[in-house]
């Protein structure tokens, strides 16, 4: 499997301030679960001249390694996930969660108008996988559609497993594979993808140093219209196992007459422009491979697509450009269509995030001046409140706590995935005033380990949402963007994608979404937010995960303590 190391990919430990950007690097080679009772071990195999797989020496982290290095994967066998389930401990029983009589479309049309849905989760209770929720099976059933081409743009890819999920019928059908990858990893992913002669891969460059592809989307073209997916989960097994996860799935948008299309430059856009944004998001690929993507868009009607697009793209932009991306397009989409400001005065900015970077010596250098700015942004007017005065009622920060992830499905494994470094850690003690538990009761998952990245703004009570947005962007310089050469640029490191949610744009009359579902009215509808209302804040003993460092006085859900692995 194609994946991606922590070691390999950012050396945490190094000093440089934008390294700690690591976003989502599910990595074991980094952070290893070990018995409780029998700490990882760490002696090292011998590597000799391998003549076949079956005679590879085992890989110690066996099939949860996630190196990319192409020489490590052919110097060491990795079974799949089904084959090695060998822990000191039994398995969790994998619990079959897709459900072919009830197809995503019967679940679409509850989400509607939102189409905000949260993954299954196998180890909860299965009422909460019936409602407003999708495995990637379902996503790509045949129920949703008869399949002409796919894409698939990822951070992370096992192409096999990928393959997997499509139905039978539709495995052969052209995909596109959109990668960040260079140098050993990108060999290691063409590998794979050379066994799939309906695959073709991608390559979106990376201009600046420690940026990844960070992006989560998929294109979906049917013979009778496409339909695009915005979503949070890494191609990969365990994203879509025991996570909280979020995805937005489009409207179908059918095909355009060949009248409509030359009509204008970009016929049959949305109301939130959503159309013009996919496509300006797509041209800074540069890439010929995308051209055939653009041509289809362009060829469908995304006037049913009323939710807002914000990307985030590698560069440093000047002028009007920067005000298209980032934390940037945030603020412009709020300035222009966002509530009143009277009427949200004193509401909190929600942040909700799996993986943290480096943003400042204190919380006036970014956290609290130029991104809480852009979230708190509202008609008109751009939020102009003290950095130096921002408190917990202002800015609420969800991220999981020590226990949140020991006492998770996975166990302390799950902080493989939730990439937070001592080293950030300790030179910004501020940011930890700000956090709140990951807690998710009402829709079953509190112990489901937040790979989902949602922000949102609150109302005092907790009852209201002027807005909400789902996105692949964590809580990081590299992903929002930071302004420089004082405030004419913005750069950005990564590429993210993300949709925002107005009420006013999905229910006629309406002003704000209710987050809790006893308090709806014609302009306040409900809206299923993914975690639980009121937030609860650290208490003085909790701790926020941070994942370079071993857990070995408690054990976790299976028995087993958290040992980094060796750099």
């Amino acid at each position: 499997m194609a994946k991606a190391s922590a070691s390999s990919r950012h050396d945490i430990s190094s000093s440089s301030e934008e390294e700690n950007n690591t976003d989502d690097i599910p990595s074991t080679s980094n952070g290893a679960s070990s018995s409780f009772s029998k700490p990882v071990s760490q002696t090292e195999t011998a590597v000799g001249l391998i003549k076949s797989v079956q005679e590879r020496p085992l890989c110690k982290f066996g099939a949860d390694c996630y190196r990319k290095n192409l020489q490590h994967l052919r110097e060491y066998r990795h079974p799949r996930k089904a084959d090695s389930e060998q822990s000191s401990q039994p398995p969790a029983k994998r619990q079959k969660v897709h459900n072919p009589a009830a197809p995503l479309l019967d679940v679409l049309r509850d989400a509607s108008p939102y189409n905000f849905l949260l993954t299954k989760v196998t180890g909860i209770e299965q009422e909460h996988n019936k409602k407003l929720a999708v495995n990637i099976k379902d996503i790509l059933a045949v129920s949703m559609g008869d399949l002409v081409e796919s894409a698939q743009f990822n951070y992370m890819h096992d192409i096999p497993w990928l393959v997997q999920q499509y139905p039978t019928i539709h495995r052969c059908k052209p995909l596109l594979i959109v990668h960040g990858e260079d140098r050993q990893s990108k060999a290691a992913l063409h590998e794979e993808a050379h066994r799939f002669p309906h695959i073709t891969l991608c390559q979106a460059k990376l201009d600046m140093l420690y940026g990844t592809h960070h992006s989560k989307m998929m294109f979906l073209l049917y013979t009778n219209g496409m339909r695009v997916v915005i979503h949070t989960a890494n191609l990969i097994e365990q994203d879509w196992h025991q996570k909280s996860q979020g995805v937005w799935i489009s409207p179908l948008f059918p095909k355009l007459t060949d009248g409509e299309i030359s009509s204008s430059d970009i016929p049959a856009d949305s109301i939130t422009g959503f159309k013009r944004d996919l496509l300006t998001y797509l041209g800074s690929y540069k890439s010929v491979s995308l051209t055939r993507w653009r041509k289809h868009i362009l060829q469908h009607d995304f006037t049913s697509a009323k939710v807002f697009l914000v990307a985030s793209v590698p560069g440093r932009h000047i002028g009007d450009e920067k005000n298209k991306w980032g934390h940037l397009k945030v603020r412009k989409i709020l300035t222009k269509h966002g509530p009143e400001a009277g009427a949200v005065k004193n509401w909190s900015a929600i942040g909700q995030f799996s993986s943290v970077g480096s943003l400042g010596a204190d919380q006036t250098k970014y956290l609290c001046k130029e991104w809480l700015q852009s979230m708190l942004s509202a008609k008109g007017v751009v939020n102009q409140r003290a950095a130096k005065d921002v408190t917990t009622k202002t800015l609420k920060l969800i991220f999981p706590t020590i226990d949140n992830v020991r006492t998770s499905l996975e166990g302390y494994k799950a902080g493989a995935s939730i990439p937070y470094s001592l080293q950030n850690a300790k030179k910004q003690q501020y940011f930890h005033t700000f956090l709140h538990h990951w807690k998710a009761n009402h829709r079953g998952r509190s112990r489901a380990s937040p790979h989902i990245k949602t922000y949102s703004l609150l109302s005092p009570d907790s009852k209201k949402a002027a807005w909400f947005m789902v996105t692949s962007a964590n809580m990081s310089k590299a992903a929002w963007g930071a302004l420089e050469k004082n405030g004419t640029q913005l750069m950005i490191r990564s590429y993210e994608i993300g949709v925002l949610f107005l009420p006013q744009y999905l229910v006629e009359d309406a002003e704000h979404f209710s987050v809790v579902e006893e308090d709806v009215s014609d302009c306040c509808p409900y809206f299923p937010v993914p975690w639980d209302v009121p937030l609860v804040p650290y208490s003085k003993t909790d701790r926020p995960w941070v994942w370079d460092i071993p857990y070995t006085e408690k054990p976790d859900t299976h028995g087993n303590a958290w040992i980094p692995g060796r750099r």
